[in-house]
């Protein structure tokens, strides 16, 4: 899949599977919500109405409040890439929230997954 067909994905699409990823190791939607406000300055009811809009990915992260600076320090790897290492800025930010929601799913604290 190219990064531009990602890019045009709702994330009202993808949502739902981070939930069930989540909740398969124990966690909760909460928990998720929380990652995702972290990571893009949204609140929950803003969150909440770009999944009722079917956002984009692309105008997901472009809309977003403000990008957590902290975001930086998430590294790792995450479907075989080192995120620190994905140049395409957007795609980078998409990497960053898989890999906080692996980390959830992990049994990672949440201090440590929001690099506190």
């Amino acid at each position: 899949m190219t990064g531009h067909l990602i890019y045009s994905i709702s994330v009202a699409s993808v949502y739902p599977h981070y939930i069930t990823k989540a909740e398969k190791k124990g966690r909760t939607k909460d928990e998720v919500d929380e990652i995702v406000c972290w990571l893009t300055g949204y609140s929950r009811e803003a969150l909440n109405e770009h999944l009722v809009q079917k956002t984009s990915f692309e105008d997901f992260f472009a809309e977003a409040p403000e990008l957590n600076p902290s975001r930086s320090l998430i590294k790792g790897v995450i479907c075989g890439i080192r995120v620190e290492d994905i140049q395409e800025p957007l795609m980078r930010e998409i990497r960053y929230l898989d890999k906080l929601i692996d980390e959830l799913a992990k049994g990672k604290a949440m201090e440590k997954i929001l690099r506190a």
